[in-house]
């Protein structure tokens, strides 16, 4: 997996193997941040109370928006490792 040599290294990418974690920790916040809004959408129903749903029912979607867009970004962040890697073994094929 990843090990601290390898920064220092620039034969191997760290990135494939540190983009599951960032995955993780945006999923996390995300999810904080959706409770986050679904409490203050709550308290906002003492006051508003179309508002208030409004506001945790957009929570709750921004949420899932933010989970969804960081996996699409992370994928395409793999997807671009793995090309490289396939058009280094195409480049080795043809030298030979």
């Amino acid at each position: 997996m990843f090990n601290v040599r390898d920064l220092f290294q620039w034969e191997r990418f760290i990135t494939p193997s540190i983009i599951r974690i960032f995955y993780a920790l945006v999923v996390i916040v995300a999810i904080l941040l959706g409770i986050s809004g679904i409490v203050s959408g709550l308290q906002m129903m003492q006051v508003s109370p179309f508002g208030g749903v409004g506001m945790a029912f957009l929570s709750v979607i921004g949420a899932f928006a933010a989970i969804l867009g960081t996996r699409i970004a992370c994928e395409f962040v793999l997807i671009m490792f793995r090309m490289n890697d396939h058009l280094g073994v195409l480049r080795s094929r043809a030298e030979m």
